[in-house]
């Protein structure tokens, strides 16, 4: 298990993205999946996959609280960080909580190289 995991490592470090793997990964595995079902790669781009904004780099950027803001309250965060992008980012605060939970998680593992 450990060959593997240093492995998932390597090749995710070779693709110019940094991920933490931790030994619990089950949440950043639902955000990944919640991030795929909300279809979120039709305004952003992960490693070079999808449209528009790039998030390579935000686990780093922003904290856990900005990260949660930004999907609960949009226009906000906007507002606070200044941003005119266009259209504003959907309000994702109708989804369940641990589905934002998991969402937090799977962008605090993007960082850049």
């Amino acid at each position: 298990m450990r060959w593997l995991t240093s492995s998932l490592v390597v090749l995710i470090g070779l693709s110019g993205m940094t991920v933490v793997v931790s030994a619990d990964d089950a949440p950043v595995e639902r955000g990944k999946a919640v991030y795929a079902a909300q279809k979120c790669s039709l305004c952003h781009t992960i490693a070079g996959v999808g449209k528009k904004t790039a998030l390579d780099g935000v686990g780093t950027k922003l904290s856990e609280a900005d990260i949660r803001e930004w999907l609960v309250h949009p226009k906000e965060a906007a507002a606070k960080a200044k941003s005119t992008a266009k259209p504003v980012m959907k309000d994702y605060s109708k989804l369940p909580p641990p589905d934002i939970d998991a969402l937090v998680a799977y962008m605090k593992t993007l960082t850049k190289k």
